[in-house]
């Protein structure tokens, strides 16, 4: 195992590489640039060719971009121009943790609310119970992102004002307990978490119980029932296993999607994440912050996949990277 997560951590370098080369070129590629962004009719034309020189700008772009991996390379992925000259990796940290609250939430509800539900889907074929379970599945599936999240605010914000609109926390609040700061940043998740988890539960249903169905009919499921074996012992332990392996790897690859539609649920409930950021960065040009928050999304794919590879060995004893 030790060899193999090693080569996979050296096929990440030329991975990234030729990610970050394709972002750039393509980043670069846009019309406009940071300095298109802003509204000041004062600024004259030399003033602008002299920031973009200080940004670096003006200078070709495979020298540009040399010169960025070079820093990259030492941990330095430069100086937003949104937030007037912060470190990228510092604008990037402080928008971390509420992204990593909101996907890593979504992540658990939806496996531990899918896997049960799938495989008592499949046990209870062509029911009612499995018609509705589809039903709800392919709705789940179906349902835009903000479409979603507007009706939950509208019903639950604005019709019947349980929870708030959107935000982390209430503006200005100061929480005398840490109990509280938990309560006041729970009930701010509520709503962002279910959009979020919807489509990933409803995904993960669909593909457990399309695997349990395929499982059951395996001809060591018949044998464990005809040695004796109780059905909850035959499906748990003989058959969810084998069937959990395609659920693995959607769930592995599942984390880099998670963040990318975060960025839309991020923006409709105001959540101060890296979705909002990438918005940020796109809508003011802010090279440097958008190669930054790329590499990240690029970096949790090859990691998503890395971790699909090693719980596949967690859940089926007879796959071994040696």
């Amino acid at each position: 195992m030790r060899v193999y997560l090693l080569r996979r951590l050296l096929q990440m370098l030329p991975t990234l590489l030729g990610t970050t080369f394709i972002i750039f070129i393509i980043i670069n590629a846009a019309p406009g640039n940071p300095m298109s962004t802003l509204v000041d009719p004062n600024i004259s034309a030399e003033a602008i060719e002299r920031r973009l020189e200080s940004l670096g700008l003006d200078r070709p772009l495979m020298e540009r971009y040399g010169i960025w991996l070079r820093e990259a390379v030492q941990g330095n992925l430069g100086f937003s121009s949104r937030y007037r000259g912060r470190a990228v990796t510092d604008v990037i940290q402080t928008r971390l943790a509420p992204t990593l609250l909101l996907t890593f939430s979504s992540i658990f509800l939806g496996f531990i609310l899918a896997v049960p539900i799938g495989v008592i889907s499949a046990t209870r074929q062509y029911s009612r119970l499995d018609y509705t379970v589809v039903i709800a599945a392919i709705a789940g599936v179906s349902i835009p992102v903000f479409f979603l999240g507007i009706v939950l605010i509208w019903l639950f914000s604005l019709q019947l004002g349980w929870l708030p609109v959107g935000g982390m926390m209430r503006a200005g609040a100061r929480h005398a307990s840490w109990f509280a700061y938990a309560s006041d940043v729970g009930r701010h998740l509520v709503l962002p978490l279910i959009t979020l988890t919807a489509a990933g539960t409803a995904r993960f249903v669909r593909f457990t119980r399309s695997s349990m169905l395929e499982v059951v009919r395996q001809d060591y499921v018949r044998t464990a029932r005809a040695k004796g074996l109780s059905e909850r012992v035959v499906i748990y332990r003989h058959a969810l296993r084998n069937a959990l392996l395609p659920v693995v790897t959607i769930l592995g690859l599942s984390l880099p999607f998670l963040f990318s539609g975060a960025v839309i649920t991020e923006a409709v409930f105001a959540w101060p994440g890296m979705g909002t950021l990438i918005i940020e960065a796109v809508s003011t040009r802010d090279y440097a912050l958008l190669m930054g928050t790329n590499l990240f999304l690029a970096v949790l794919v090859i990691l998503g996949n890395m971790l699909a590879d090693i719980m596949y060995a967690l859940v089926d004893p007879r796959i071994r990277y040696d």
